[in-house]
């Protein structure tokens, strides 16, 4: 009796769970993001490595364009975990480094340099975008031009 009441309870209690529903980024927006960054890119003669992250800091897309150094590869796609895995954009990271805040180099996954950022809705991180080949400012900018898409993919 005291098993048929127990498994009575705990099925009640399945049977009213539910499982979250959430969006995510898909190849096709990652996609969109990536031509916006290499149009910025391209308009600026800049050659770059572009990455993208789901949520959970897998890659998602990954693109190099002709002449970019093979080391940019990982630098992107660590940018863009990093921008993930902490919800910031890595210049956060860069900022505090240069005004002397040394334990920013402890920190597990976070890379302080510009050029990832997360990609948010209502505060909710869908992943990110990873940019590498030019200085940070330039890697910056290439990324704030597929964050400004995403925005508007967003609304």
């Amino acid at each position: 009796m005291r098993k048929l009441i127990f498994t009575l309870l705990i099925g009640g209690l399945l049977a009213n769970a539910q499982l979250a529903t959430k969006k995510s980024l898909t190849l096709d927006a990652a996609r969109k993001l990536a031509d916006a960054a290499r149009a910025e890119a391209t308009a600026n003669k800049w050659t770059m490595v572009i990455a993208i992250v789901d949520d959970g800091a897998n890659l998602v897309y990954l693109e190099r364009a002709d002449g970019t150094q093979i080391g940019s590869v990982e630098v992107a796609t660590d940018k863009a975990r990093s921008a993930v895995k902490f919800k910031r954009p890595t210049k956060a990271f860069e900022d505090m480094l240069a005004g002397g805040r040394q334990a920013i180099l402890k920190l597990p996954g976070a890379l302080p340099v510009e050029g990832g950022v997360p990609l948010m809705i209502d505060g909710v991180v869908l992943g990110a975008i990873g940019l590498s080949g030019g200085t940070s400012a330039q890697d910056g900018q290439v990324a704030a031009a597929a964050v400004k898409v995403f925005e508007k993919m967003a609304k």
